[in-house]
């Protein structure tokens, strides 16, 4: 912690153009997963004893059955973009109100890869590939029906758009419902800090365009996981004090743009 501390207090006093010689361009999901520093200074209390208290109160979809792991197992391909592919499948049923054919489906969910993975594209998806979307999209699709019942009022927005900051570019979430962010995260594991940073991340630059526009800031966040039929709810408000050295929204978005040392991008 020292050391990002110093970081930061060279940062302050070379000035962004420091930041801009050291980074390119990166995708706000890249800058959560992948850079260290900038959300290490922003939420130093984002430790294992953290996540695994939120981890006891995740809770389950009536209705859902977790995909079993030996099926998983038989499966050649990247898992990441096998899950991808499900995801694409469940944005095409709910936008366009159709099925879509599992070739559109894999070329999308590749080209979203390949923007974070080395990802390898398969000719063809096996039969058992397919049973294994087929299950992750009926479930994602049914546990987000069940969030869309509990607001009836607010229309699910898909891959709603995350602005950029500085050397931080624009991105997309991959669902949201009023001012709730829902992630999906198809992992054999309990959901880790780093699937909060990245959602931590979105939201500060979801404010910061609410600061200068009439958008709405999102007040808290699903992450959904429906390979293993999970749900982890929070308030970023709440869970960011408790995750940083007791920061209100402004407080951090300030942090992050001196860190940035560049203004919102809306473009």
């Amino acid at each position: 912690m020292r050391r990002l501390v110093r970081a930061f207090l060279q940062y302050m006093k070379n000035g962004r153009a420091m930041v801009a010689k050291r980074f390119p361009l990166r995708d706000p999901r890249t800058v959560a997963r992948e850079i260290p520093g900038v959300l290490d200074i922003l939420f130093p209390r984002l430790t294992g004893g953290l996540v695994a208290s939120l981890n006891r109160a995740t809770f389950s979809c009536s209705g859902v059955d977790p995909i079993d792991e030996n099926l998983i197992e038989k499966s050649r391909l990247n898992k990441a973009l096998l899950f991808e592919i499900s995801v694409v499948f469940v944005e095409i049923r709910c936008s366009e109100r159709r099925d879509s054919d599992w070739s559109e489906c894999l070329t999308i969910a590749a080209k979203r890869q390949s923007q974070h993975y080395d990802a390898v594209i398969p000719d063809t998806l096996e039969s058992h590939d397919i049973e294994i979307i087929s299950r992750a999209a009926d479930n994602l699709q049914r546990m987000i029906a069940v969030l869309q019942e509990n607001k009836p009022s607010s229309a699910l927005e898909i891959r709603p758009v995350v602005p950029g900051l500085g050397w931080i570019a624009s991105g997309t979430g991959d669902f949201s419902i009023g001012e709730t962010l829902i992630e999906v995260k198809n992992a054999d594991r309990n959901f880790v800090a780093g699937d909060i940073r990245q959602t931590f991340m979105y939201w500060i630059l979801k404010y910061a365009l609410s600061l200068k526009s009439d958008s709405e800031a999102w007040k808290d966040c699903i992450l959904i996981n429906p390979r293993r039929n999970i749900y982890l709810n929070f308030d970023f408000d709440t869970l960011s004090r408790a995750a940083s050295a007791n920061l209100g929204r402004v407080e951090l978005y300030e942090l992050l743009r001196h860190l940035l040392g560049q203004e919102l991008d809306i473009g």
